[in-house]
């Protein structure tokens, strides 16, 4: 087959393509992940039973995302996703392990007709968040430390771990802002509070460690007149931040209307983080080591998957955006069988 595109570019589209679905996944994800993790800390079952209710119709179709994002790393950069998955192979597999484990406490606690074992189910719906954060966390930093073996970049992995940890709680916690009333509400502004700053240390941390971790990136950032170019993007996250800090003292309103401010605002927190990271990685896959054009398959076959993939991402977006309009409003309006 003669690829319809030119082969060059085609290995460029695959990796926008898997970046928008590991960028919808972390945001998607991150915010039913975060609401697992605040799930451990909350005593009152009618509370647990709303915040469940907040993420029961999203939380599924939620990890479509990642199986979307890794399905395009195996088949448009086969050699990239044995290095990676080979490097990671520990953190991924309990990654799996705390996904599973959510979904069955989660199919589990609707079924249990007494008050303790709800109670257990809900321990290992958060247990199973927490263990999918921290893994996926720990991913991160080592993919930026470029999976070297010094015990400081271990350490860096583990603090990335606790971050993204962080930063899933803090967008989860502007969920339940949005998607909850009264004293559970109240508290989650009191979650977004604290983690927004943790949140916060986490993307300057990254920050700092990226161009320490390689010159090739720290001069992408730091040399002329890319460094003018490139400020408004820490000026806007800072911004932001503070912005965020300034609403959350305020919150809640009671205008529902600005209910959904902080997690949009979560939102592009995390949207800024990641264009900063493809900046300081592109066009490397695997850090320093492989381009994409150099861990692409062949452009045939690049061709006949980019078909399937133009099928198949529109489908999950058009449901998430179908589900988001039917499950909207307060979790007290939403039904969890």
């Amino acid at each position: 087959m003669t690829p319809f595109l030119e082969p060059d570019a085609l290995p460029v589209i695959f990796a926008v393509l898997m970046a928008i679905s590991v960028l919808a996944y972390v945001v998607l994800d991150g915010f039913d992940l975060g609401v697992g993790i605040l799930l451990g800390t909350t005593a009152e079952e009618p509370d647990r039973d709303r915040m469940i209710a907040s993420i029961g119709p999203f939380w599924d179709a939620n990890e479509t995302w990642l199986v979307l994002g890794i399905g395009l790393l195996l088949v448009a950069f086969p050699v990239a996703h044995g290095i990676i998955l080979t490097a990671l192979y520990l953190p991924v597999a309990l990654m799996l392990v705390g996904l599973t484990i959510r979904g069955v406490a989660f199919e589990f606690r609707a079924k249990a007709s007494v008050a303790v074992h709800k109670r257990r189910w809900d321990h290992a719906f958060a247990s199973g968040s927490i263990l999918a954060a921290l893994a996926q966390g720990y991913m991160l930093g080592r993919y930026v430390m470029g999976f070297g073996v010094d015990w400081s970049e271990y350490a860096f992995a583990a603090l990335s771990a606790f971050g993204l940890a962080a930063g899933y709680a803090f967008i989860g916690s502007t969920w339940l802002i949005w998607r909850t009333e009264a004293d559970l509400q109240h508290r989650a502004v009191r979650w977004a509070r604290l983690t927004l700053w943790i949140l916060a240390g986490g993307i300057a941390g990254i920050s700092i460690a990226t161009p320490l971790a390689s010159t090739r990136i720290l001069g992408r950032w730091f040399e002329m007149p890319n460094m003018l170019l490139l400020a408004p993007l820490p000026i806007a996250t800072g911004l932001l931040v503070l912005g965020l800090h300034w609403l959350l003292a305020r919150m809640p309103l009671p205008d529902d209307a600005r209910h959904s401010v902080p997690f949009w605002g979560g939102v592009s927190l995390f949207v800024l983080a990641f264009g900063g990271l493809a900046w300081s990685f592109f066009p490397f896959i695997v850090p320093e080591r492989l381009t994409i054009w150099q861990a692409a398959s062949s452009p045939e076959s690049l061709s006949i998957i980019l078909v399937g993939a133009l099928i198949v991402l529109p489908v999950i977006a058009c449901y998430t955006v179908l589900a988001w309009r039917i499950f909207g409003g307060k979790a007290m309006d939403l039904r969890y069988d």
